[in-house]
């Protein structure tokens, strides 16, 4: 069965059998790029990993009516999945000590408190646990995370910018153009989801902030950034690929 005919029977009936074969198909793919990537601190077989996981997200959107060949579009896609696993295996590798012990306790305070009530913790239960700030426990729990669309890494809540984040290729677009495709994108938002952007990302306001002004709890701001951010990459991903 051709690679196009594959997909568009996929989309139709959602078989899993049918995904499998995609995968395997293209497995060479993933284990190509893996390999360009050794020698930097991680082994062939954890960057595989990552690249067949990329793989498989990518059968899931890849659209084959718009005429692109699978190849076309996954090559950059797993590329940036492997790069991106760099930048946050190199963050969780820098945090400072004191930032990664207060993580730690603030997991397991988040894991006690659930045990005992039953139900997801909020941030000032788990911050007056382990006797802390409520921003320091936000600030602790998203070390390495992403902050702002454009404004450079080391806000008040650590992080980067979005467009840093994103992985890049050879022959990307420059940063305009990428600008471009990640306004396109937020204008496909739901409108909870721009409202978020428009006060974290526009008005720089704290998480803390955020939640207040839309009524939520900071653990949902939290939340909703990374969901934000992570259709945001997407967007670019699937932009350059085409």
């Amino acid at each position: 069965m051709e690679e196009q005919e594959l997909f568009a029977r996929y989309r139709q009936t959602h078989d899993l059998a049918l995904r499998n074969e995609i995968v395997e198909r293209n497995l060479h793919i993933a284990a190509m790029i893996a390999k360009k990537f050794v020698g930097r601190g991680v082994e062939y077989d954890d960057l595989f990993q990552v690249a067949s996981l990329a793989l498989l997200k990518g059968v899931d959107r890849y659209d084959e009516t718009k005429g692109i060949k699978f190849s076309t579009f996954i090559t950059p896609t797993i590329a940036g999945e492997i790069k991106n696993y760099f930048r946050d295996r190199s963050r969780l590798i820098h945090l400072p000590r004191n930032v990664t012990e207060l993580r730690a306790r603030a997991k397991s305070a988040a894991e006690e408190l659930f045990a005992l009530e039953g139900r997801e913790p909020s941030v000032s239960r788990i911050a007056e646990k382990i006797g802390v700030s409520e921003e320091e426990v936000v600030s602790a729990m998203e070390a390495g995370g992403v902050v702002s669309l454009d404004r450079p890494a080391g806000g008040e809540e650590g992080g980067g910018a979005l467009l840093e984040l994103i992985p890049d290729r050879d022959d990307a677009f420059d940063q305009i153009e990428r600008e471009d495709v990640v306004r396109a994108a937020l204008k496909e938002l739901p409108q909870k989801e721009r409202e978020l952007v428009a006060y974290r990302f526009g008005q720089e306001l704290s998480q803390t902030e955020t939640a207040k002004r839309m009524n939520v709890s900071q653990m949902y701001v939290s939340r909703l950034e990374r969901k934000v951010l992570e259709k945001l990459r997407d967007s670019l991903r699937k932009s350059l690929a085409e």
